[in-house]
Order: structure tokens, then sequence, then C-alpha cells
């Protein structure tokens, strides 16, 4: 299998858009990426799009605006990790030695409020009342804290630290700090979850342009490895619908580590050698979960690394450079591709006020409905 490298990248700022239509803004990623890349679209030779609220085709509706160059453009929905599964189909078929060049695309207008559950559930388990996030990340936090003596203010102070991050990132829809008092007395949505430590559902676009080692060179004299980049499915438990086992004791891997251990095998790493990281904060005890599940530290100890500044701009292993979910927003198609855009950033260098000081290595980390993962791991 051929090393698969990324020459550009393309970010459509995450928010609220009303008047700018998902092709204006999936475009826009595109013509970044491709730029950045100095690629002109008649190179790519397969292209993805990666969404879950949009209609049939979207992929060709956007890049079709390119020009119709008859290669294979294909939609790909896999929730969450919808970005992280098309990477994965892209990176196999430049590695396989099929195609030398693939462009992966992100896009998403949801609507606002929570996801309408009818699109991933059975009436019968909307009726439960356990369908709507966060109720599910709810219960698995407040048995992590009563099992492991973890606290709320160390949940809140995850999303002041994402909160601090993002008002360096013009690409983030919240770009303001807040203090520990104001996220532990902003309103209640599911205990122990508060309004400022959840994220929102909104729209954005991000594009990131894929090719082999042995044409990298004629596009970029700065190329970034991707090193492992995986997409998995949980096996029998998991943290949303359907919740045969809520109450279950059933021990059994988690899908992020999982797909970690997958990922590092294929990178020859582990995670003592990730410098940054960008992770799944849907809110922030996900964000507290993903340290364990990822390696960061034992099960039960995520939060001491936000206590002590382990995960902070500054610290052994910073996460969510960002801002994260809680500060961008998740467009859930365009999710995971945007933290591609920023692990890309820390690795070249040019992330500004948010730079982690001598950056090599890089994991980005979605997780969602059905108990879809997806991780990659970049190297430069």
């Amino acid at each position: 299998m051929r090393p698969v490298y990324i020459a550009g990248v393309g970010i459509h700022k995450f928010g609220r858009f009303d008047d700018k239509p998902y092709t204006q803004m999936g475009l826009e990623a595109a013509t970044m990426a491709l730029a950045d890349a100095k690629m002109p679209w008649s190179d790519v030779q397969l292209a993805y799009c990666a969404r879950m609220y949009l209609p049939a085709t979207s992929g060709v509706k956007i890049l079709g605006q390119l020009g119709r160059t008859g290669i294979s453009i294909v939609d790909i929905e896999a929730a969450c990790a919808s970005g992280g599964a098309a990477l994965v189909q892209a990176c196999m078929a430049i590695a396989s030695g099929a195609k030398d060049t693939a462009l992966v695309l992100g896009v998403e207008k949801m609507p606002r409020g929570f996801m309408d559950p009818r699109q991933l559930y059975e009436d019968w388990q909307i009726k439960t009342g356990l369908s709507q996030n966060p109720i599910p990340w709810a219960i698995r936090a407040r048995r992590h804290m009563h099992e492991h003596g973890t606290t709320a203010e160390q949940i809140a102070k995850i999303s002041v630290k994402n909160h601090r991050n993002s008002v360096h990132n013009p690409n983030a829809m919240y770009q303001k700090e807040f203090s520990l008092e104001q996220v532990l007395n902003s309103p209640l949505v599911n205990d122990p979850i508060n309004l400022f430590s959840i994220c929102a559902p909104n729209e954005g676009a991000a594009a990131v342009v894929l090719c082999s080692g042995d044409v990298a060179a004629k596009y970029t004299d700065a190329p970034i490895e991707v090193a492992g980049c995986a997409h998995k499915v949980a096996l029998y438990t998991h943290f949303s619908v359907p919740l045969y086992t809520v109450s279950a004791r059933v021990e059994n891997p988690h899908v992020t580590q999982l797909t970690c251990g997958e990922v590092y095998e294929a990178a020859g790493i582990g995670p003592e050698d990730i410098d940054v990281l960008e992770v799944q904060d849907t809110d922030a005890f996900c964000e507290l979960e993903a340290y364990e599940h990822i390696g960061l530290c034992p099960i039960g100890e995520g939060g001491r690394l936000i206590d002590d500044g382990t995960v902070a701009i500054g610290g052994s292993k910073p996460v969510n450079t960002s801002g994260g979910l809680i500060s961008k927003g998740e467009p859930v198609g365009a999710s995971h591709l945007g933290q591609i855009h920023e692990i890309v950033s820390q690795l070249r260098g040019t992330a500004g006020a948010r730079q982690v000081e001598g950056a090599k290595v890089g994991l980005a980390h979605v997780i969602g409905a059905g108990g879809n993962c997806a991780v990659t791991v970049l190297k430069r």
C-alpha cells in the first residue's frame, strides 16, 4: 500500500448562513482546498462528499459547478463520522494504486435545535425518551462521576478551555471566552450538562485534497502524511439508542479504543507520540471520555488532565485547539474534515495564537449515532 498525503485543505466558516445554499458553501471549501494544493480540478481523479441532512447527489451538485470531468463523485453518510468515512474511502483508493488524486468534501446545512430522532431511530426507541442528545451522554457522565469521582467542575472546565481557544479561530461559530462560573450557571440542558458545555448543530463545509506520495511533490512542497485513517462501528453496547442494554454491565472495548488501535498500528505510534488532538465534544463530557478511550490516561482519570493543564494549549497533549465543536458547532458532514483542517494548520505551523509549538503528529476523532467512529492520524 502506498503512502497518502494531504496536499491542500479548505474550510467555510461554521455557523448559520440562512441566505447561502449548501452548494455555495461546499464550492467555496473545495475551491480553497484546490488552491491550497495548487491543483486544478481537472487533475482530481475521484471525489467523495460527506453529508447527512442534504439531498441525494449533493456532491455532484456542488462539485459539478467546477466542471463535469467524468470522474466518480459519491455521497457518503455515517452520522457524525461521515467525513471520516469518506476520507477512509479516498485514502484506500490512493493507497491501493487505483487513483493518484482525490478530493474529499464535507458539507451540511442542519435544522435548528436538537437533531430529529426520526432520522435515526424507530418510534418505539423515541418513545423511551432516550433518543435525544445529550441524554445518553448525561447518563454516561453521571455513571463516570459515580464510579470515578469526576466532578461537574471538571466537565465545565473543558468548556472553559475550548471557548478560550475559540477566540483565536476565525472559523468558529462562537469566539467568546466564558468563566467557570458562567458555564456552571448557564441553563441546565441535561444534568450535569449545561448549555455552554454543549455544541450546536449548524452549517459549514470543509475539504481535503489527497494524493499519492510519488505525485505529491508536483503539487506541494509541504505534504502532510495521512499516517492512519479508520472508520468502525461499535460492538455490542453504545452510548446512543437502540438502548437495549442502557443499564447493563457489559464489558467490551469502546469503539474509540478499537478505532484508535487500528490507526496506531498503521501509523506506528502510540498515544504518547501525539502532539495535538481534535476530538468529539458534542458536549464537554464527550471530550473527557475521549481522553481515556484514545489512551491519554487510564479509564477514570480524564478529569485529572483538565485539572493539571495537560490538555490546554501549552500542556503536553493539547486538545481541541480550534475550540472544538462546543465553539465551532457541528455541521455533521463537515465535522471531521474541519478537524483535519485544524490539525494540518498545526502541523504546518500556521495556527497563529492557537499554535502548538513543534507539533509533528496530530490526531482527529469523531463519534456519533449508531456507534460510528472515525480516527485519523497525520504526520509532517
